[in-house]
């Protein structure tokens, strides 16, 4: 017997059993670590050292937005927020309890970076987890700046006119978006109603299961995951799109006269044939009761938010030409945005086509039109910006724990949907509204306060009508689109509140008082020259 030979076998089978089993220790406890902790079959108990330091969140300034602290009563770490200005980015932010739950938001779709999963921080993490330390993450500032975030919740409630039931009615539930439209970047986002992440991130089950219960939708982040009514604030699709494709004019002529070749202003007007037929009018042209002399004008029609001649403008242009411009601002497709938005539709489910009187509807922005908060920023920002749609961003930078920069946004194109002809005329038409049509003539005791603006705001009102539910008429979605100043535009804002009746005094004061307060307070630009006082009736947009 050879034992030198049995003994050298037997060594290397160890040998073999070693390389096994620490092969077996690195995959659970390295590779695959996050995904056992995480999985809710395994009822082990959170570990400290298993938890994260997650990465902190700042604003676009380094203003701190969340840490993460040792705590007794959650896994390793709480997570803190420090909302208290600014409640309504508890849903941009999200939440996260530890790595037993689920997260959301900014939480939830950078959870490898504040976790420390990526890159040289997972490296370093690594030995951190042999020396049974918790993992750092990294930081993330966002393009946010909490001063114009404040202002919003600040205007959002305080302007808010008393509710009469008829033109204005109470709501706590909307969205605002400001964005600087030449790069891209998010500034403000609001979101109501919001919640407390810090009653979430301790762990308050009875609390986040009330919020889930809620019939108004706390947990919803609505400029990103809702889509509404756009109402008139629509007619800037079909007009841009007339505009740019050459099928229409500002200078177009609208008649009331009935003659079949005329287009026609007041109505009734027939689009389509057979079972796409559809009266447009006299009901909805918005603009009977005061327009004395025509023929009038598309820029008129747009001042003054004309039903009757935008659904003619649409079946003028034809569905391809107007789902085409759709499409060219993310229409009906995923926007790319740091957070997951909503797809916005104009289309009935199922069907990628429009019949010609579904267009003629939705060219005024009733019909089908199912819009996102962040869709119509991104209509606004291109207007604003000559034409080039840039992608929307929200997040500025990522840092690791040794101070270096592992990620920063740039300005991104996404494109030139429009020419810079076509967006001065838009930019132009919208002047109008706030100068001569809905954006200047508010409900008695109550104005929209734009036309007063000393920073030249320009802007499209909308009030999306809903349908009746149980027998009950609620009040339309008010939206507006607006930009300032009119000579060169360095912010769009978009906002709008759910159910709230008449936008333009029901919005009107927040948003003015909002671009007031940036720009003489934050911003610090000079005000606009005042407007001329004929320019109305030189322009025939108001009729004496």
């Amino acid at each position: 017997m050879n034992i030198s030979n049995n003994i050298r076998k037997l060594t290397q089978l160890f040998i073999v059993f070693f390389i096994a089993l620490s092969a077996v220790l690195v995959y659970w406890q390295v590779v695959v670590a996050q995904q056992v902790t995480a999985n809710i079959h395994n009822s082990r108990h959170c570990l400290s050292d298993n938890a994260p330091v997650r990465g902190r969140i700042f604003d676009r300034n380094g203003v701190l937005l969340a840490d993460s602290k040792p705590s007794n009563t959650t896994c390793g770490y709480q997570r803190h927020y420090y909302l208290k200005n600014y409640p309504s980015l508890a849903g941009l932010l999200g939440y996260y309890i530890s790595p037993l739950y689920a997260s959301s938001g900014i939480e939830y779709k950078y959870d490898d970076y504040l976790s420390g999963r990526l890159g040289v921080t997972a490296l370093n993490n690594y030995v951190n987890q042999t020396l049974h330390r918790p993992p750092v993450g990294d930081d993330i500032y966002l393009t946010i700046d909490v001063r114009m975030q404040a202002l919003l919740e600040k205007y959002f409630d305080q302007a808010a006119p008393p509710p009469d039931g008829i033109n204005i009615f109470q709501t706590d539930r909307g969205s605002a978006i400001i964005a600087n439209p030449h790069t891209g970047e998010i500034l403000a986002m609001l979101s109501r109603p919001t919640f407390d992440p810090n009653r979430v991130a301790s762990g308050d089950l009875k609390y986040f299961t009330s919020l889930e219960k809620d019939p108004e939708q706390p947990l919803l982040e609505r400029p990103i995951q809702s889509t509404y009514i756009p109402g008139s604030t629509y007619k800037t699709m079909t007009l841009l799109a007339g505009l740019n494709s050459g099928s229409s004019s500002l200078n177009d002529p609208f008649y009331n006269d009935h003659d079949p070749n005329h287009l026609q202003a007041i109505g009734p007007v027939k689009i389509g044939s057979g079972e796409e037929t559809e009266i447009f009018g006299p009901t909805g042209n918005n603009i009977n009761t005061y327009t004395r002399n025509f023929p009038v004008n598309l820029r008129y029609g747009y001042t003054h938010s004309d039903n009757i001649m935008f659904a003619q403008v649409g079946a003028k242009m034809g569905s391809a030409t107007w789902l085409d411009y759709n499409n060219r601002f993310y229409v009906g497709r995923k926007i790319p945005f740091d957070l997951p938005v909503k797809i916005s539709t104009v289309t009935p489910a199922n069907s990628q086509s429009l019949k010609i009187n579904q267009l003629a509807e939705n060219s005024f922005g009733q019909g089908v039109d199912s819009i996102t908060p962040l869709q119509m920023t991104m209509i606004d920002n291109a207007i604003a910006n000559n034409g080039e749609l840039m992608r929307p961003t929200l997040v500025q930078k990522i840092v690791d724990p040794n101070g270096t920069t592992v990620y920063a946004s740039s300005p991104q194109s996404l494109g030139t949907p429009i020419t810079d002809t076509t967006a001065s005329q838009m930019r132009d038409a919208m002047y109008g509204v706030v100068q001569c049509g809905s954006g200047r003539f508010g409900l008695p005791g109550l104005s929209p306060e734009m036309y007063n603006s000393p920073y030249a705001i320009i802007a499209k009102t909308g009030t999306g009508q809903v349908p009746q539910v149980n027998g009950k008429t609620l009040g339309a979605e008010g939206w507006l689109l607006t930009q300032a100043p009119y000579q060169n535009p360095q912010l769009t804002i978009v906002a709008m509140k759910e159910n709230v009746g008449e936008a333009s005094v029901a919005i009107g004061p927040m948003v003015s008082r909002t671009y007031n307060d940036i720009f003489s307070k934050i911003m610090k630009i000079p005000t606009s020259p005042p407007a001329d006082q004929n320019y109305c009736f030189t322009t025939g947009q108001l009729q004496a």
